[in-house]
């Protein structure tokens, strides 16, 4: 049996590392679904290494949230509660508006080119994995001029726990649009120095995809 995750253009990186990024690819991009168990014997198989790599990369993925390791179960892809998400979001609603009102002082007008040459991107992408990605990318490039790496790398990993439902589940063209206008109106926030509307207008941003997860959750039930 195979996972078909493995993926052979990352040689650059050790091979948990490989392992690792192999198995995120394929927990955002909805291959692997949350409850789905992950035989560590499987990958090691795939991946034609010993299963001490393999470990090493599921300590790692569950440390990201996107794995749990289960006493006499193994690992399996983890799953989120409506509860979960919302506490994802209230962190990130605290973090990243620290990043924001730090990051906009810094800015320079290459940064806007920047943000709109991702937000552009993101108009004509097709593909939502690529959207996720730039998405990512979008608010990364926001906050990087705050220069606080760690808070940065504590929001991606929140940020890729929830990405993977709004990937597959929870999107469509009326909320992709309302996204990209939100973010411009980020952006233009910044471009004048309105720093506290600018964080209003993150918070409302960041607020809205618990309200799609929850009215998701409602009519499915």
């Amino acid at each position: 049996m195979t996972l078909g995750i493995k993926d052979t253009s990352l040689k650059s990186k050790n091979t948990a590392e490989l392992i690792a990024d192999a198995l995120r690819s394929a927990i955002l991009q909805g291959r692997l679904r949350g409850g789905q168990s992950l035989k560590q014997d499987e990958i090691a198989n795939e991946f034609s290494v010993s299963k001490i790599p393999v470990r090493e990369a599921l300590v790692k993925l569950e440390a990201e949230g996107l794995v749990r390791m289960m006493a006499n179960r193994g690992a399996m892809v983890s799953s989120l509660t409506l509860d979960e998400v919302s506490e994802i979001y209230t962190i990130r609603s605290a973090l990243e508006p620290i990043a924001l009102r730090r990051a906009i002082p810094a800015m320079k007008p290459a940064d806007y080119l920047q943000f709109e040459n991702i937000l552009s991107r993101i108009d004509y992408t097709e593909d939502m994995t690529q959207w996720a990605e730039l998405n990512w990318e979008f608010h990364a490039a926001l906050y990087h001029t705050a220069q606080m790496p760690r808070l940065l790398m504590t929001v991606k990993t929140l940020y890729n726990n929830v990405a993977r439902y709004l990937l597959h589940h929870y999107l469509d063209q009326d909320y992709l649009a309302e996204s990209q206008d939100q973010h411009r109106e980020i952006v233009a926030a910044c471009r004048d120095g309105q720093t506290d509307h600018a964080v209003a207008l993150l918070l409302h941003h960041l607020g809205d995809p618990v309200q799609v997860f929850a009215g998701l959750l409602d009519a499915e039930a």
